[in-house]
């Protein structure tokens, strides 16, 4: 994607003043110019190609439901706009806005957003849209739109109009909704599932380095789930099984009344029997509760057992050592570890929907510091929805010592299963947790079982070891 450079400020000045009239989401008027300026503005002063001012207006106003209550009826007759390509703009453009899924979600994530972040957001979402379309943009400079800003609305837009009547709309702004259209007919969605999460979870705003790392994992794992079977696989041979005590509250019947018997709880006694209460005691209702001749509803008594599970990713300190790029893996090992983490939190709970799982994340400290305090807070985002659950939590313990204990406690009323991550092969076997031992001291990662014996899996290339361990795991869990 070429973007064009406009050095004259009158050339850059004309291109903004009549893409204002240009709008088709909202009818252009004083109340939403400084609204369209501003959005241009964060564009323009990031150092990025900047659109037709008229299509973010477009953007923002649909993204934010301006367009509910201001709706244009009919397309406002702009002097000298081909008429076919207006049309073929509010088809194929606007009409995305009003139909993408992606675009909707990434709407409310905007609406969200207070004050400045919202322009930061939406100059985001243009960026993002820009990218994936691979639609034109022109680089200005931003001193021309900031002393728009500062002129009157209305004096902004009698200019625009003036130049349109006087000129006709510029070849460059024609060029450029062309390509939009364009743009609009190829792509299928507007934004990708990544962006989407960026702006839900916040790292759309977030420093340059945590945007990347969080766009890094995403698109990790995504790549890695897609060789995963979508079913639940089959349990490896061999593999190490533990029992665990099962709590009367994992126990609970299931079904309404199914029939009506002389035995049960008063909770359960038909309202009819209470008809044989009289004055005096005995009554008939003594008697017949004696004789075991009152009638109860009766449950059914099939059991349905949920069973308790938590999976525990434990990573040491020595993984600082994995922020490295291998030439043989599209991002750092870190990154590789995070997005296996992200991976398998996803398909567990896709395959174990009925049972009561719970992830946690453990980060062992080095002598009262935490070397991975970067990667923690990044995992907080990732795994947002089982943290706002309540199905979910990380924390830092000081040692490997104080993860075994809390482990072993944690074994008391669950099944546990651990992924404990380092560099180096180490000793962790327990008889009522399964270790699932991952060291990562290269591009390619081994996998062994907690007793410091760890194999690499096969795969031709380096990415393919990773989807293989991936996979290995799940079946040594579900």
């Amino acid at each position: 994607m070429d973007s064009i450079e406009l050095r004259d400020l009158d050339a850059a000045r004309r291109y903004i003043l009549e893409a204002l009239w240009l709008q088709r989401a909202v009818k252009p008027s004083a109340s939403n110019v400084k609204d369209a300026l501003k959005w241009a503005m964060e564009i323009a002063s990031s150092g990025r190609p900047l659109p037709p001012v008229g299509f973010v207006a477009d953007i923002g106003n649909v993204a934010f439901g301006v367009d509910a209550e201001h709706r244009l009826k009919e397309a406002l007759p702009v002097p000298g706009w081909p008429p076919s390509l207006g049309r073929s703009y509010e088809d194929h453009v606007l009409g995305k806005f009003y139909a993408d899924w992606t675009f909707e979600r990434a709407s409310d994530a905007l609406r969200k957003y207070k004050d400045n972040d919202r322009v930061r957001g939406l100059a985001y979402v243009v960026n993002q849209m820009s990218e994936r379309a691979g639609f034109r943009g022109v680089m200005l400079p931003p001193a021309v739109i900031r002393a728009l800003t500062t002129t009157n609305p209305d004096d902004v837009l009698a200019s625009g109009w003036e130049t349109l009547m006087r000129d006709g709309p510029s070849p460059l702004l024609v060029e450029m909704y062309e390509g939009l259209v364009s743009a609009g007919r190829r792509i299928a969605e507007v934004l990708g599932q990544e962006d989407i999460l960026a702006l839900e979870q916040g790292t759309a705003l977030a420093d340059m380095g945590q945007y990347v790392a969080h766009r890094q994992i995403l698109q990790t794992t995504a790549r890695i789930e897609s060789r995963l079977p979508a079913r639940p696989v089959k349990p490896f041979v061999g593999r190490k099984e533990v029992p665990t005590r099962i709590l009367d509250e994992d126990q609970y019947p299931v079904g309404g009344y199914t029939s009506i018997a002389t035995k049960g709880s008063i909770e359960s006694l038909l309202h009819s029997q209470l008809a044989y209460i009289e004055d005096g005691s005995p009554d008939l209702f003594d008697m017949k509760f004696v004789r075991d001749e009152l009638f109860y509803y009766s449950r059914d008594e099939n059991q349905f057992l949920r069973r308790r599970r938590a999976f525990v990713f434990v990573l040491f300190p020595e993984l600082i050592a994995s922020r490295f790029k291998d030439a043989d893996l599209p991002y750092q090992r870190i990154v590789m570890i995070q997005a296996t983490i992200l991976a398998l939190v996803r398909k567990l709970t896709e395959w174990l929907s009925t049972d009561a799982i719970r992830f946690e994340v453990i980060f062992v400290q080095d002598g009262g510091k935490s070397p991975l305090g970067e990667e923690a807070a990044l995992l907080k985002l990732l795994l947002r929805e089982p943290l706002e659950r309540g199905d979910g939590v990380i924390f830092e313990m000081p040692d490997k010592v104080g993860v075994m204990t809390y482990l072993s406690r944690l074994a008391r009323n669950s099944q546990v299963h651990t992924l404990a991550v380092s560099t180096e092969p180490f000793d962790m076997d327990m008889e009522n947790v399964v270790i699932t031992e991952l060291i990562v001291g290269g591009p390619r990662p081994e996998i062994g079982e907690g007793d410091g014996v760890v194999a690499e899996l096969e795969g031709e290339d380096a990415f393919d070891v990773w989807q293989e361990t991936v996979l290995r795991v799940l079946q040594l869990w579900v």
